[in-house]
């Protein structure tokens, strides 16, 4: 019978990470065999090796993302589902049916052992969810201070189906297709912003975090000609159509009365002064389909979980110089440019 190899067993309620645990020894066999295994477990993790032998076909889609929000838990999720739902959903904008999951950790020495055990458990049940395994990792601990908390950096892998012969890019939407998105937008840009000042909004909000992959293949085979799918996150569905409109050397026409947007979100927007198409969102997929093919799409949308809420906002127009405006609510129409600077640093 194998000698144990630890002497005692970490204090999930009470214990620190401490610098150690980033070493790579046996502190470093301890934190994973107690904390990350348990919530991870699966065949590839349990070999123990440095990398995962996986049997992938055809094309395949790989999606990296660092994961810094903070704070680290907020209604509706924290980091641990955020940073498994973020990759899952860049995968599945490509087209792609997610399978597996690498993770790196950066944590702060004296980071609550309770706390990590939480965001990992939290990953494991996002992925499971998912169906997706979290197949390799990597942890390090850096001294107090230079960290704050923990930053998760992921990368997912996945596949396209022989059944999908255009898997949707940013650089194919043509004049006259249609912008759909999936639900209301902002929700997980307000309630960040709520619980870092510690804000009293009259009406609570959620993060919308989701995994969006099996919206988007129902999306795809509903629509098969569809153009792009994209996650609108930083920058907010505004931004995410400015970039769509630079790869494909189109325009866009946004119509401000049908996006949706959910009277808390609103309400929060107008008392805090921010724009809401600027917000994050992290479970909300933007779809570009041809016209004869919208409504399949919303039909697609509507019929699972995360896409009741789902209209058409828009259209591609020509344009050279990819310009997005709006109709305002008024009948006059406004720009729409990306993003500029940060307002709302570490939403993700």
């Amino acid at each position: 019978m194998a000698r144990p190899l630890f002497r005692r067993k970490l204090d999930l309620s009470k214990g620190k990470i401490e610098l150690v645990h980033g070493s790579g020894g046996k502190a470093s066999a301890q934190l994973f065999e107690e904390v990350f295994l348990p919530s991870f477990r699966n065949p590839a993790l349990e070999r123990g090796d440095d990398s995962a032998d996986l049997s992938l076909g055809g094309r395949i889609v790989v999606a990296t993302d660092g994961h810094v929000v903070s704070p680290l838990f907020f209604p509706g999720g924290d980091i641990g589902y955020l940073s498994v739902h973020g990759t899952i959903n860049d995968v599945a904008c490509g087209g792609a049916i997610p399978h597996a999951i690498t993770v790196g950790f950066i944590i702060e020495e004296g980071f609550p052992l309770a706390d990590l055990n939480r965001i990992a458990a939290s990953m494991g049940a996002a992925a499971r969810e998912a169906n997706v395994a979290i197949v390799a990792g990597d942890t390090k601990v850096v001294e107090r201070g230079n960290c704050d908390g923990v930053f998760i950096t992921t990368t997912g892998i996945g596949t396209v189906p022989d059944s999908i012969e255009n898997p949707p890019r940013a650089d194919r939407p043509e004049p006259g297709d249609k912008i759909l998105i999936s639900g209301p937008i902002g929700e997980h840009g307000v309630t960040i912003l709520a619980a870092r000042e510690d804000l009293p909004l009259a009406t609570p909000s959620k993060s919308d975090t989701a995994p969006l992959h099996r919206m988007a293949q129902s999306i795809l085979h509903a629509a098969p000609g569809t153009k792009t799918l994209r996650d609108p996150t930083r920058g907010g569905l505004a931004t995410a159509i400015n970039e769509i409109c630079r790869s494909s050397g189109t325009g866009a026409q946004l119509v401000e009365s049908a996006i949706p947007i959910k009277p808390p979100v609103a309400s929060a927007c107008e008392v805090l002064g921010v724009d809401p198409l600027y917000l994050a969102n992290e479970g909300k997929l933007i779809a570009i389909v041809p016209a004869n093919e919208a409504d399949a799409a919303l039909d697609a949308m509507r019929a699972g979980p995360h896409g009741e809420g789902a209209t058409e906002i828009g259209e591609i127009i020509r344009d050279p110089h990819g310009f997005v405006q709006i109709e305002t609510a008024l009948g006059g129409k406004r720009m729409v440019d990306w993003l500029v600077g940060d307002p709302l640093p570490r939403i993700c």
